[in-house]
């Protein structure tokens, strides 16, 4: 079924075109009159000197025989009251000057000139003394419907896409998110088409991120929750301060979980950093690394960013090496190629290259470690979107000696003036 916007278009191109050819008919019309006008003036001229009025009978009749017999035609002349002066050929009819043109049966015309003494000319002939008529109505309507005729496809095939386009949208709008739409060619709807694929894709991996994370989150909620639940029996059956310990210790988790999870939420949404300032890196690690007891080195360097954000992931990468790797652990800050590099080692068991990878994606937990060597959670995940959002990267590598080094690295500051 075809769609009111093909109808709007196709309708509008043909209402366009039968505008222009009755314009342009209208036009060359008036030019036409106006050339027949001239015409028939200077005919009656040229005969009125031909058949001068002071002319005899005889010589008037010498000289339509001649006509007569160029033409192949029916000649008469008429004084200024309609009486027969002279003729050659076949009689005329007498209602000949009624008329001034009309044709008859076959290929015969007869036409009546006027000739500026008040006299008449009629002539009956095969071929019209004068310029042949044409109806430009009749070519301008037939080059407009050759014109519809060929826009048609092309109309149809620009309104299909629209309608192809809408089509993925409606798809995508009822909850098929992988739904996408053709994006051929190099025109707008092109264009249009690519964008909705882009923000198709960007919305389905979100929905992906969020699904996974809802599920993740709500299978380590469990642990700290179930953990809670009996310390508080036990706390209520015993009140010690080892068990009040633990309540404290398994809230704590749950606060640190709910909130890493609200923030990898956020960060999700964001692409651009609300208010970026310059921050003073070297100074940031070492007063994390003073928090937690992690051994600081390194050169001065500035980066652009949250403070906040930046903070967050020098702590987790830090409590991190401290909760699943062995002291000593130590934080190294320095400038390599333009920009600043974060090191953070740890001597504990390390992990094995092939997961280098995978320990950045949320609550992922490397082989052979179980939930006894506490939670991996989204502490890595929001380190590598924290460095991210500031246009920086995060990667593992296996230092020689053994151990767990994470690497970051952000764009150095630039300073306006420089």
């Amino acid at each position: 079924m075809r769609s009111r916007l093909f109808l709007k278009i196709y309708l509008t191109l043909l209402a366009s075109l039968a505008a222009v050819a009755v314009a342009s008919a209208a036009f060359v019309w008036l030019g036409q009159g106006e050339e027949d006008v001239s015409w028939r003036s200077q005919r009656a001229r040229f005969v009125a000197a031909l058949i001068p009025s002071d002319m005899d009978r005889q010589a008037v009749e010498a000289t339509l025989k001649r006509f007569s017999r160029a033409f192949d035609a029916d000649i008469a002349v008429y004084d200024r009251n309609g009486r027969l002066i002279a003729g050659a050929g076949r009689p005329l009819p007498r209602d000949i000057l009624e008329r001034r043109w009309r044709h008859e049966r076959g290929d015969v015309h007869t036409m009546v000139t006027e000739l500026p003494d008040g006299r008449a000319v009629a002539a009956r002939m095969a071929r019209p003394f004068r310029p042949a008529g044409r109806n430009p109505l009749a070519y301008l309507a037939l080059i407009a419907g050759v014109i519809g005729l060929a826009a048609y496809p092309v109309v149809r095939h620009l309104t299909r896409r629209l309608e192809r386009l809408r089509a993925g949208v409606d798809a995508w709008g009822r909850g098929d998110f992988v739904a996408r739409v053709p994006a051929n060619g190099h025109d707008e709807v092109a264009a249009v088409a690519k964008s909705f694929n882009k923000a198709a894709d960007h919305v389905e991996r979100l929905i992906k991120s969020h699904r996974a994370l809802l599920a993740n989150a709500s299978h380590e909620l469990r642990s700290p929750l179930a953990r809670l639940r009996v310390a508080i029996d036990l706390y209520e059956q015993a009140p010690d301060d080892s068990r009040k310990e633990e309540i404290v210790r398994n809230l704590a988790e749950l606060d640190t979980l709910v909130e890493e999870i609200l923030l990898a939420s956020r960060l999700d949404h964001v692409e651009l950093l609300d208010a970026p300032e310059p921050v003073d890196f070297l100074a940031l690690v070492s007063e994390e690394g003073a928090r937690n007891g992690v051994e600081v080195l390194g050169t001065p360097a500035t980066v652009t960013g949250d403070a906040r954000l930046i903070g967050r992931l020098v702590r987790n990468l830090m409590q991190n090496a401290l909760r699943h790797g062995d002291p000593p652990v130590s934080a190294t800050v320095a400038h390599a190629d333009g920009k600043v590099e974060l090191r953070v080692r740890d001597h504990g068991p390390g992990i094995a290259d092939s997961e280098g990878a995978r320990v950045f994606e949320p609550f992922y937990r490397p082989s052979g470690r179980g939930e006894g060597a506490g939670g991996w959670g989204l502490g890595l995940a929001l380190v590598r979107q924290i460095a991210e959002r500031h246009g920086g990267a995060v990667r593992y590598e296996s230092p020689p000696g053994g151990g767990a080094c994470f690497i970051v690295t952000l764009p150095a500051h630039r300073d306006a003036g420089a």
